[in-house]
């Protein structure tokens, strides 16, 4: 019997988490320490990164990308969002250039094997799982949370939803049970989890350690 893609997943990328959550980005993040223009840094790369991403993913036809791929896995507006919000108080941190390299890479993988781009959706949309454990070190860091609740700045650590990736998990290892396939799927993901690593480390720059490579 064939393994399942999103069990291969979870295992072959245990190591990434592991190292991400040693940088110095995240160290200073849980200790509520990380500068606001570090946070805001992460969202205007991952726009970059999740504009290209979305856009490619909405514009496939390759019917394993067509079956997984779903609306409510759009994340490109809530970042928008949040920017809008900083921005308006002047905080307009510009990406450095790990973001734009992970967008070339998602536009090369669309043009040679659309279904590699599942692997870069698994880790983005899985990362939102992990920012829900991050989202009220966020509003408290920043004070992001008004006298009603409503937290401005922080509506995509506020999107992770654990019944979305379920039902995404699910169509994954429906629309990809091919050995083969699989075992690009997961280099795509690893290579996601590299560029997201390249991209911790330059907002980790005098914050303490770098973004190692697993081990």
């Amino acid at each position: 019997m064939t393994d399942q893609l999103s069990g291969r997943l979870r295992n072959g990328t245990r190591a990434w988490h592991q190292a991400l959550e040693t940088t110095g980005f995240a160290t200073a993040m849980l200790a509520g320490t990380l500068p606001l223009d570090r946070y805001v840094g992460q969202l205007a790369a991952y726009r970059v990164v999740l504009e290209a991403l979305e856009g490619e993913l909405t514009r496939a036809t390759c019917p394993a990308v067509t079956s997984v791929w779903s609306p409510d896995l759009v994340k490109l507006p809530l970042i928008e969002r949040d920017l809008h919000h900083f921005a308006a108080l002047g905080t307009t941190p510009q990406p450095g250039p790990s973001a734009e390299e992970f967008a070339r890479e998602i536009r090369r993988t669309a043009a040679t094997e659309p279904r590699e781009l599942l692997g870069f959706l698994y880790v983005l949309e899985g990362s939102t799982l992990g920012a829900m454990f991050l989202f009220r070190y966020v509003t408290e860091a920043y004070r992001l949370t008004d006298g009603s609740g409503v937290s401005n700045g922080a509506s995509y650590y506020g999107s992770g939803d654990r019944t979305r990736w379920a039902a995404f998990t699910e169509r994954l290892d429906r629309a990809l049970g091919e050995p083969a396939v699989q075992d690009r799927v997961l280099a795509a993901a690893d290579r996601a989890y590299h560029h997201v690593a390249l991209i911790s480390g330059e907002l980790s720059v005098g914050l303490g350690s770098p973004a190692p490579e697993p081990v």
